[in-house]
């Protein structure tokens, strides 16, 4: 390790440290450095310019509460805040997700105004194809939909499940390819009908 990389690691602990002891100046530095980021991703992310503001928020937060976790011997400031940035921004759509799945078709037949059947329309339109592709995933062998949900639904890493699985990374990765391919020529086949 470098000496600026030292130097830049006890920089960090120390932020970390003055978050963990509610020093407001620290949390405003932590915002000052990793604001524009973390709101980046979450514009990126969320549906609404609303729901990324309140994302960034809840971050922050998170970030305050967990400050007493981070260790630079196992990841780099900036790879941390991104790190709870990434899963708290996959929680919350995933959260969003469920509620939107769950009353897509109550909604549509209770709301019946001009633009909002519309809208809502577009909403049981991909629940519906949502729920055909979770269907297809059924069909696929355990490990492979357990492979193919924790990826694309869950939002982690092929290392991540790896590990939550205790199964090799090389098997984990020929699970998802043989996954994404059996669900593909059954798509191709649905077509083909």
């Amino acid at each position: 390790m470098t000496a600026r990389k030292q130097q830049q690691n006890a920089v960090d602990l120390d932020l970390m440290r003055r978050i963990a002891a509610d020093e407001e100046s620290a949390v405003e530095e932590m915002y000052d450095r990793f604001g524009s980021l973390v709101y980046r991703m979450a514009y990126q992310a969320m549906p609404t310019r609303a729901d990324a503001d309140d994302a960034v928020q809840e971050v922050f937060v998170r970030l305050w509460k967990t400050a007493e976790r981070f260790d630079p011997k196992r990841a780099a400031l900036v790879t941390w805040v991104m790190l709870i940035t990434r899963r708290h921004l996959v929680d919350r759509l995933r959260r969003k997700r469920a509620r939107i799945s769950a009353g897509a078709i109550e909604e549509w037949t209770v709301r019946d105004t001009r633009r909002e059947t519309e809208c809502i329309g577009v909403g049981l339109e991909r629940s519906e194809r949502f729920g055909e592709v979770m269907e297809r995933i059924a069909e696929l062998p355990e490990l492979q939909q357990r492979v193919v949900t924790r990826a694309y639904l869950g939002g982690q890493t092929l290392r991540q499940i790896s590990e939550e699985l205790g199964t090799p990374l090389g098997t984990v990765k020929s699970a998802l390819s043989r996954a994404l391919v059996r669900l593909r020529e059954r798509a191709g086949e649905e077509q083909s009908t």
